[in-house]
């Protein structure tokens, strides 16, 4: 083994003595552990606990998410397909598993915003958690610690672990698949690849494609360094390929072989099919636009990331969210691989380094150049990836900063690099913090030419303070980025897009005031979003944003309450109108309806729930809306089954005047509202001619219901022109 002061030093761990190289700077046997490692590690996982915890009950979730699991806590139906009502008509447009695990929560603790939050929080510290020990493994604690804090203070990653989203159990489920896939490339076995694989097919059916994202990687890594020999390697991963399908597919398979007409409409899906959904809106779609998507940068995605470009992580929209150390993170893993040298296949440093970068390579460039939805928070995967690089990449660069001259400039560059971005970032945000930035750039340089005067001699002490100190500038931003979404200081448009940090001007940015409503429990004791869930931050287009709902309004649409003014819906958006019956105008309540109101469509008449359930006449459903969120808010609010017959974006074909004759003869809906966009197409370009038709049908054979006739506010002479709810009985089907 060469020495550590050897010019160009291999980076390895001292748990792998046969590969040459020094060990780690702080490798100590694995029994032998630093006595700070474990107090670091608990402290980072209370400070991240606190970031994704604090004031939780007053921050904006995302009522589509929260109606799906409170019906998968009525019926276990409900719960197996992710429907959005409990009455099984129509799923939400994503693969089931995060619901469920929320559900399974509920049940057991409770129906409640706590219950409901309780995994989301537990698989945002656990994804620290395995992040630390995978990075502990090659690069050692110091890498393991810088690791763990840089997800932790990930902004993006603080406001969507706060949020009932899928993404915080997609990120939970890939770094545990790449940490057990570098896991079976050190110890050559196979156990560890088939758990890789089935966590990545588990993160398929969290949300689809996206978890398959940093999957050439994983399979890369494995046949290029793992020890068994190369026919043995590949046979391995045919297995593992088998792994992966059957925890991919068995949903998908189990839910074909349900007849259509005993399964709800599979929400986002052009044909009612898993298959189409995965192919389609959550599929290429994604990546191409069209199925839902929007088209385009400037249509579906550009309208809340900014214009599809290799440059999109930087701009304004995204900038703040993820990007503060992505150039430290690029550098790390070009000059790590380079430091590798000519190691043997099987080293675990390079493999470890492929792998982080590969992950974030792969990541970037997909979200970066998707033309179609592309939402801010989509970025958290990038985190563990970067936190990664930027712990065992620092340590590499910081052993060669010290032992070899030719490698003086790296270290100081990339942190010199961070801190003149951190400053860029922090004056986009005009008046915020702007103390921040000038603290941000002395720190820095004061910690850079600590790194030189103390690089060589004894004073090590020394030097590891101002490593400490450069660590601290690099993540002053991040880590104020991410305390304003807790403490209310930034981060918006609540449950719906959820982003960290203040306003910077572009697209949906967050902001004090973009909160959205809530998408609690009934009865979970809910409260206003930030600055009380007042209307938010300004749409592309010169629309305005109601409540925090990204999809642009409609206004004076609905029944029993006025919606937002001057809204209008940007091209390629969706024009999803301002609340469901009787709406707020966008404004968040809490309390009513136990609670319950949709994060960003604003409260629903409480008189008008009142008087649909007391004549709700035994049918399955209170009410049949044009789009999934009213439908989710006023089912939260009223704590029964409402009918969303277009879906999420208004492209759903899911009722039919054959379906919608089916349910009125057999008693199981009475009530439809027409409107909200319905009239001539869905909220967003539904089908003209079936929503048409639907339209036409229950014109000619349903009763108007009168305002008058449910609320004692409203003249009895009025026929409501803001009235759109029809009375359907099994009569007027025959």
């Amino acid at each position: 083994m060469t020495s550590a002061t050897d010019p160009l030093p291999h980076p390895t761990t001292a748990t792998t003595a046969a590969t040459p190289g020094p060990p780690a700077p702080d490798a100590v046997p694995p029994d032998r552990a630093p006595r700070w490692s474990l107090p670091a590690l608990l402290a980072i996982e209370l400070l991240a606990a606190v970031l994704y915890t604090w004031n939780l009950s007053g921050a904006g979730l995302n009522s589509f998410y929260s109606a799906a699991v409170y019906s998968g806590t009525q019926n276990w139906k409900a719960w197996f397909f992710g429907s959005l009502d409990a009455g099984n008509f129509l799923t939400v447009d994503k693969p089931p598993f995060a619901d469920m695990v929320m559900s399974l929560s509920c049940r057991i603790f409770g129906s409640g915003t706590w219950q409901m939050m309780l995994p989301e929080v537990v698989a945002g510290l656990a994804a620290i958690w395995i992040l630390h020990s995978s990075v502990k493994r090659t690069f050692g604690h110091a890498a393991a610690a810088v690791a763990a804090l840089v997800l932790a203070l990930t902004p993006i990653t603080v406001a969507i672990n706060r949020d009932n989203n899928p993404d915080t159990i997609l990120v939970l489920l890939m770094v545990a698949g790449a940490a057990l896939a570098l896991r079976a490339v050190a110890n050559g076995r196979l156990l560890p690849l088939l758990g890789s694989a089935v966590c990545f097919g588990l993160a398929f059916n969290t949300k689809m494609l996206a978890g398959c994202i940093a999957l050439p990687a994983v399979f890369a890594v494995y046949l290029l360094a793992a020890r068994p020999k190369l026919v043995r390697r590949i046979a391995n991963l045919l297995l593992a390929g088998v792994a992966l399908a059957v925890s991919s597919f068995w949903w998908a398979v189990a839910v074909s072989l349900v007849p259509a007409s005993e399964r709800p409409y599979i929400g986002g899906s052009t044909d009612g099919t898993a298959w189409n959904l995965i192919m389609g809106y959550n599929g290429l779609g994604r990546i191409f636009g069209g199925e839902g998507n929007g088209g385009g940068g400037g249509g579906g995605g550009g309208g809340f990331s900014g214009s599809a470009g290799l440059g999109r992580m930087f701009n304004d929209i995204l900038g703040g969210q993820i990007s503060w150390l992505l150039p430290f993170s690029a550098l790390a893993l070009v000059c790590g691989l380079i430091l590798c040298g000519r190691a043997p296949r099987t080293d675990p440093t390079r493999a470890a380094l492929v792998l982080w970068g590969g992950w974030t390579v792969l990541h970037y460039v997909t979200f970066a150049t998707a033309e179609g939805t592309m939402h801010p928070y989509y970025t958290t995967a990038l985190a563990p990836g970067i936190a990664a690089l930027c712990g065992g990449g620092g340590v590499l660069l910081l052993r060669a900063f010290r032992t070899d001259k030719r490698w003086t400039w790296a270290l100081p560059a990339g942190l010199a690099v961070t801190a003149v971005w951190s400053v860029v970032l922090l004056r986009r945000a005009s008046g915020w913090n702007t103390w921040l930035w000038p603290t941000v750039g002395v720190v820095m340089a004061v910690a850079i030419a600590g790194l030189f005067v103390f690089r060589s001699g004894k004073r090590v002490r020394l030097l590891a303070a101002s490593v400490a100190a450069a660590v601290i500038a690099a993540l002053a931003g991040p880590a104020a980025y991410a305390w304003s979404v807790p403490s209310g200081s930034g981060g918006g448009m609540g449950g719906t897009n959820p982003t960290a940090g203040p306003s910077t001007g572009g697209g949906f940015g967050g902001g004090p005031g973009g909160g959205g409503g809530r998408g609690g429990f009934p009865g979970g004791g809910t409260a206003p979003g930030p600055s009380g869930g007042a209307p938010g931050g300004e749409l592309p287009n010169g629309g305005q944003q109601a409540g925090g709902f990204p999809g642009g309004t409609r206004n004076g649409e609905l029944p029993g309450g006025q919606g937002a003014s001057g809204g209008t819906t940007p091209p390629g958006g969706t024009g999803t109108p301002n609340g469901g019956p009787g709406s707020t105008g966008g404004r968040s309540e809490a309390g009513m309806g136990g609670g319950m109101t949709g994060g960003g469509m604003g409260g629903a008449n409480s008189e008008l729930i009142a008087y649909l359930k007391k004549h709700q006449d035994g049918a399955t459903w209170l009410l049949a809306v044009s789009n999934s969120q009213s439908a989710a808010q006023i089912e939260l609010s009223a704590e029964v089954p409402v009918i969303s017959m277009w879906g999420f974006t208004g492209t759903d074909k899911a009722m039919t005047v054959a379906k919608l004759e089916e349910l009125v003869a057999k008693g199981e809906l009475h009530y439809i509202q027409l409107g909200g966009g319905m009239t001539g197409g869905g909220p967003a370009g539904a089908d003209n001619s079936v929503s048409s038709q639907v339209t036409s049908w229950v014109k000619k054979h349903g009763t108007l219901l009168k305002e008058s006739t449910y609320s004692k506010t409203s003249s009895s002479s009025s026929t409501t022109e803001q009235s759109t709810i029809y009375r359907l009985d099994p009569s007027d089907a025959s």
